[in-house]
Parts: structure tokens; sequence; C-alpha cells
């Protein structure tokens, strides 16, 4: 059965669940192994992943990629300035046509709704590589991280600082699913989305909001941030003014809890939302987060074509 992942919740908490034990035995399973080797079962021999980028990427267009050939596929990689979408070809059009040709669809792109349509409109599964209201398949990713560093994620703690933007909101939304707390350290007016606020504290997850950045990261497991200016995002200076006190550096991580982690989706921009010593810290799983995006991304493919 073909399924949708646009969000978390498109998915719900036990097949999320699913998905990161999947990826953490498919890559302990690959340990030592060439990174272009294909899994021993090649679950997805023969099938095509059309990838449609309307946003610049390193990690998804790699991590995608790389998540398709060792899952035995391949992956098509469709910039849209040299589609057709690029001229003023309907996403429902688009989506007719790729269904014909592909077996999934990724879209990395600003406005949710567009994702939303090319999904409506699509035979065969569409999954959503960014967009500027969430970013569940960075969440997955994460998620895996933290359980690798040796934190459960019922009644985590986990810290956001800074920006409410589209990791915060699948953060939060990870929160409901999965049963843990999120306390968001940000200034008045870049609250993350009400309704992934609203729908996390209805499925039980705790979302704390905070304008006390000290207060958010007391005793977290986990402590997050992003850059403070999304991709394509306007009111650069003013906004970079008004996250200044939420930088992660030594003495905000010096009230968090042993052992506690610090992730960061990148790219980063060190010296602004995170500092050097942080980033390059003991705390730091950042690269092994960046990492993880293949591993739980091959899961989320798996899920999506209905082979999980």
């Amino acid at each position: 059965m073909a399924r949708d992942f646009l969000s978390l919740s498109d998915a719900g908490g036990d097949a999320v669940a699913a998905m990161l034990n999947d990826a953490m035995d498919r890559k302990a399973a690959r340990c030592a192994w060439p990174k272009g080797r294909v899994d021993a079962d090649s679950p997805l021999s023969g099938h095509v992943l059309a990838m449609i980028f309307e946003k610049n990427s390193t990690r998804t267009r790699v991590s995608f990629d790389m998540a398709m050939r060792q899952l035995g596929g391949s992956a098509l990689i469709l910039e849209a300035g040299s589609t057709q979408i690029g001229r003023g070809e309907s996403i429902a059009d688009t989506a007719r046509v790729l269904s014909r040709m592909v077996d999934a669809i990724m879209l990395r792109t600003d406005d949710h709704a567009k994702i939303e349509e090319l999904a409506h409109y699509a035979e065969v599964p569409v999954i959503n590589g960014l967009t500027d209201l969430s970013h569940p398949c960075q969440i997955v990713a994460d998620l895996l991280t933290v359980i690798e560093r040796g934190h459960a994620l019922p009644g985590l703690q986990l810290a956001w600082l800074g920006d409410g933007n589209n990791v915060a909101n699948s953060l939060i939304e990870a929160a409901g699913l999965m049963k843990f707390t999120v306390r968001v350290g940000g200034p008045a007016g870049y609250e993350p989305d009400a309704g992934f606020i609203a729908r996390a504290r209805a499925a039980g997850g705790e979302v704390i909001l905070t304008r006390d950045a000290q207060e958010a990261v007391a005793g977290a497991h986990v402590v997050v941030t992003d850059t403070w200016v999304s991709m394509g995002q306007a009111g650069g200076e003013q906004h970079v003014a008004a996250m200044q006190p939420y930088q992660v550096n030594a003495a905000l991580m010096a009230k968090v809890a042993a052992g506690a982690t610090f992730l960061h989706c990148l790219p980063a921009h060190r010296g602004e939302e995170v500092t050097d010593e942080v980033m390059d810290g003991p705390a730091s799983a950042v690269w092994d987060e960046a990492e993880n995006r293949i591993h739980g991304q091959k899961s989320i493919l798996l899920w999506a074509l209905g082979k999980l």
C-alpha cells in the first residue's frame, strides 16, 4: 500500500517507531561497508524516486540519492528551474506525468500547499523533503540520533532555541506522537505554528514556550537550534537581532542535564545561532545527525512504498 509522507502524523507514532527500529537495524548491518553497496535484501530493486528541488540542498539531495542506492533503487534529480514546472506547467499535471514514470516523488519547496497539491494528484507516494511549514524527514534523523546517544523518547526533555521554524514545528509534532517535552526558547513574534502546538498537546506531548533561554535548556537532555533566518526568508537583520539572546554557547550548555546532546540540522552559521565551542564539542552529534538522514529516509521510503 503506497502512502504519502507529508508530515510525521501521516505515519503516526507506531509507524515512526517502526521506521526508527528499521533504520537502526539497517545502519548496523552496513557497518564498515562501502557507502554505495546495496543492502543485502535490496528491497527497492527496480524502483525509481524523482526528487524535485525548488530550494537549494546538500543533505536532502545526497541523502535521498544514497538512500535509494543502498535500497537497490535509483533516483532522478529534477531542478524546478530546468523542468516544465519552472515554465508554468501545473503541479497537478506534473504529478500526473511523474506518476506514470517513477515509483515515488520527493519535493523540496517553499509553500506547503504545493506538496499537498502534488500528493492530491499523484498516484505514487509523495515525500516532504522540506516546506516552509515542516521538515519531517529531518526529525526522523534527529530522533534516530537521540536514541543512538542513549536518550529514551518517552519523557525526553528537549530544548529548542531560536526561530520557531519548520524544524521546530516538526519536532513539536514528534513530541505529541512520541510523548516527550519540548521547551521553546525564543523571542515574541517568532513562535512555532500554533496548530502544531495545539495538536501536540492534545496528543499528550508537552510544549512550553519561554522567552528565557536558560529556562528553556535547564535540565534538557537534548538542545536543538537552527539558522536564525531560514532560506528565502525576509527581514534578515531584524530577525537576527531578535535572536541574539538565544545563541547556543558554552554558558548555556552548562545548564543542561549531564550527558546532554546538541543537534543542528545544518548548514550552521557558526558564531550566530551556535558557537564553534558547542558545534565541535563533546555534546555535539551534528555529524551523526547528518549521516542519519540517509538511514532515516531509507525507512521512510520503505514505509511510503508499503514495504515496512
